[in-house]
């Protein structure tokens, strides 16, 4: 069985093992759209938008066509003629990749994301934040990072990595719940230094370091994040940061501070379906 994957490089594996992809930028962007739709027809319009923008030469059609025909031929030869039958098909509207979700990675992702979203919901904070970690292991760098994004599908990138954002930090939330402090600090550090305006990341961080007895360090990475938005934006950190770093002064117990950290995340991406393709 085929597996697609778009969580990182685009890739297609039979049976795990990886075969070639087409090298044209275009029919990569062609097969990068498909995939995103298993078992749903995407439109010649949104195809057509997504190759050529706002600026379709007189041929679009045909040479989507011919994009099409040369894309199923690679499948074919590359699945050493295994290709099943029909996995790309035409239709009047459009084409349509037959797969099942499970077979795309980004599928899989999402369907983690909720499972782990409903079990935290529930109050199994230990289980959800495996599933949830389960869905961010699929990931293997950013969304088709080899691929030439037109507009359509730098739409659906920049979803799923809103949504991939959301799914880390509940993991996050969970686990510091349940007392992981410690290893958290670690992969908090790295995660601030990549997404260095993110200021519950930051809250988090402070927490994490200040719940396993690291006080000073704690009011350091107060003051760097305050430095970094002074910096960029011309800001100060937001009211629940600042009341955070009184209390690390005060020298009160932890569990005080991370009843403030909740209330520190301004805003945070929800787990909305992708716009459909037209």
């Amino acid at each position: 069985m085929l597996q697609f994957n778009v969580l990182g490089p685009l890739a297609i594996k039979r049976d795990g093992r990886e075969i070639a992809v087409p090298r044209g930028p275009k029919v990569r962007q062609l097969l990068s759209l498909l995939v995103l739709h298993p078992g749903t027809v995407v439109s010649h319009e949104s195809l057509v938008d997504e190759l050529w923008s706002k600026e379709p030469p007189k041929t679009a059609l045909s040479t989507l066509r011919t994009h099409v025909y040369h894309l199923r031929k690679i499948l074919r030869e590359e699945s050493g003629g295994t290709a099943l039958p029909g996995l790309l098909h035409t239709w009047s509207a459009g084409y349509v990749l037959r797969a099942a979700p499970d077979q795309v990675d980004a599928e899989t992702f999402r369907r983690f994301a909720r499972d782990g979203e409903a079990l935290l919901n529930a109050g199994e904070l230990e289980e959800g934040a495996r599933v949830l970690a389960r869905a961010l292991d699929l990931w293997s760098g950013g969304v088709l990072t080899d691929v030439m994004c037109g507009p359509v599908l730098t739409q659906y990138v920049q979803h799923l990595e809103e949504v991939h954002m959301r799914v880390l930090q509940q993991r996050i939330g969970a686990e510091m719940q349940l007392g992981h402090h410690g290893h958290l600090a670690a992969e908090l550090k790295s995660l601030v230094t990549r997404h260095p305006l993110n200021e519950w990341l930051h809250g988090q961080l402070i927490t994490a370091l200040y719940r396993s007895g690291r006080r000073g360090d704690a009011l350091q990475a107060y003051q760097k994040l305050r430095g970094i938005l002074q910096e960029e934006l011309g800001l100060d950190p937001s009211r629940a940061l600042q009341h955070m770093q009184r209390v690390i002064l005060s020298g009160v117990d932890g569990e005080t501070i991370a009843m403030i950290q909740n209330g520190t995340q301004r805003s945070s991406s929800t787990l909305s379906r992708l716009p459909q393709a037209g």
